[in-house]
């Protein structure tokens, strides 16, 4: 059986013989197709056999990605016993940060203190990071303190320079790689790399196909249900949903093992990394330039991408005794410096290295400006701003953020969970009209024949650049076409055979 077979369409009648029709054989040489019609054929084949064959890998994603947008929330509630503590009375104003990272350090006095996140707002907790030895890579531990009253609230595992705590980490895991480690994040390369080609491929036959009125471009058809009303709201849908699916492919592939290299090293070609802070006081190999900082490079699988899936941030060696002006003077000089948000993550000093003080808030408008301070009297080491970032280091940010739910905030979310739900409902109607048409068949082999050499060469050219630099893409391009040609030469084969038989 090929790949044919398993979507054979039934045939179409042609209708009534005209008896008026003049005998003799049909025209020997048939007008050769052109333009949209010559190439209709070969994107249906690939956009059927892709959704068919590439789906499964797709619905996972999709599935996986819901649950992680309503993570974002979940986790506001589920943990609300950690993150919030009652309004003050009286308009009570916080502790000092020395006196609640005491307070933390005092509860597990075996952790090295790391990094402090003070509550964003009123009635948020400040969250103590620890180094724990016995933690996977990226993990540390989180203890949460009253800031009016420097009480424990809890301890939980974090993970990744986001904060993620276990129920987004876990999601996370199962949306990144289905808890399978490097071999499964291959899933989810497969998934991104498809996912524009198929987006795409739906919206080119769907703008290009014949219909009554300009509404049913953008708006589904009712009826009884059949195959034309799947195909309806199939086409309609995702004609919407174009646009946020390959804006998801982009940005999830720059997490990718293999395509997010590539993408990585153009985006360093083109004058597009992310810029470091430099937090170094005194020479060393401790000296805080990347992850000693929480600095990144922006793309391929570190730097902007912590924080979704293994979580690639490395805690900070604690500093050697000596001369430092405390957490609390050092926010002051940062807050001096132009750090005004009111969400900020403190780094403590390693060994060489300084404070560090970076704003958190990813919301539109995104304030992402840092600073390092020097430990010994307050001195501005270096400051980043996010308004002196390479435009492409500013677009892939923004973009990491929209697609972990982190720049528009609960909008943001909602809009994640709207584009899963959606790609879910496509593949489902997908497979829909594949079981309604059944026996059928799609486009016939060959369909590449009827593209005129001045649209194939350049297409084929196309193909090979774009598989190249998306290796899953590709190589699976590349094993469907094999499998597909192995297929409908045994198929020949056995035709062959049966006529030799009968005959």
């Amino acid at each position: 059986m090929t790949l044919d077979d398993l979507a054979r369409r039934r045939p179409e009648p042609t209708g009534p013989t005209d008896p008026a029709a003049p005998d003799g054989p049909p025209n020997p040489s048939p007008t050769r197709p052109r333009g949209w019609a010559a190439l209709r054929p070969l994107v249906l084949r690939m956009h059927f056999f892709a959704g068919v064959l590439v789906a499964p890998f797709l619905l996972l994603a999709a599935v996986s990605g819901l649950l992680y947008a309503l993570s974002v929330p979940a986790e506001k509630v589920l943990y609300a016993h950690e993150l919030e503590v009652p309004a003050p009375a009286g308009g009570a104003t916080a502790l000092p940060l020395e006196r609640q990272v005491a307070a933390a350090r005092a509860a597990r006095p075996d952790g090295a203190v790391t990094a402090v996140w003070p509550g964003a707002e009123p009635g948020a907790t400040t969250r103590v990071l620890m180094a724990d030895p016995a933690a996977p890579e990226g993990t540390s531990t989180a203890v949460f303190v009253d800031p009016y009253t420097a009480a424990i609230r809890g301890e939980l595992p974090s993970y990744g320079s986001s904060g993620a705590l276990p129920l987004r980490t876990w999601i996370s895991g199962l949306h990144v790689d289905l808890h399978l480690g490097e071999l499964g994040r291959n899933y989810s390369e497969l998934a991104a790399s498809w996912l524009w080609v198929v987006a795409l491929g739906g919206v080119l036959l769907w703008v290009g196909r014949r219909r009554r009125n300009r509404r049913a471009l953008f708006l589904p058809e009712g009826g009884a249900k059949s195959r034309r009303r799947t195909l309806s709201w199939h086409g309609t849908v995702g004609l919407w949903a174009a646009a946020g699916l390959v804006a998801l492919s982009a940005t999830g592939l720059t997490w990718s093992r293999y395509a997010g290299e590539n993408i990585g090293g153009v985006q360093d070609r083109l004058g597009g990394a992310t810029p470091k802070l430099s937090a170094t006081v005194t020479p060393g190999p401790a000296a805080g330039t990347g992850a000693g900082t929480g600095a990144g490079t922006g793309t391929g699988t570190g730097g902007e991408h912590a924080g979704h899936g293994a979580g690639h941030h490395e805690s900070p060696t604690p500093a050697a005794p000596g001369t430092d002006i405390g957490i609390d003077r050092a926010v002051a000089a940062a807050r001096a410096a132009g750090i005004d948000s009111p969400s900020i993550a403190v780094v403590l000093p390693a060994d060489g290295s300084g404070y560090v003080v970076k704003e958190t808030d990813k919301q539109f408008p995104a304030e992402l400006d840092s600073v390092a301070v020097n430990p010994a009297d307050g001195a501005v080491l270096d400051e980043l701003r996010f308004a002196d970032y390479p435009l492409l280091a500013k677009l892939t940010r923004v973009g990491i953020d929209a697609h972990m739910g982190l720049y528009l905030g609960l909008f943001n979310q909602l809009a994640l969970a709207a584009l899963a739900l959606a790609l879910i409902l496509l593949i489902v109607w997908g497979y829909r009209m594949w079981w309604l048409r059944r026996p059928g068949r799609p486009v016939a082999r060959g369909a590449w024949r009827k593209v005129p050499p001045t649209v194939l060469l350049p297409l084929l050219a196309a193909t090979a650049l774009v598989g190249w630099f998306v290796p899953l893409l590709g190589l699976s391009l590349v094993a469907f076409l094999a499998v597909d040609l192995a297929l409908g030469l045994i198929s020949r084969t056995r035709s062959r055979t049966r006529s030799r038989q009968t005959g």
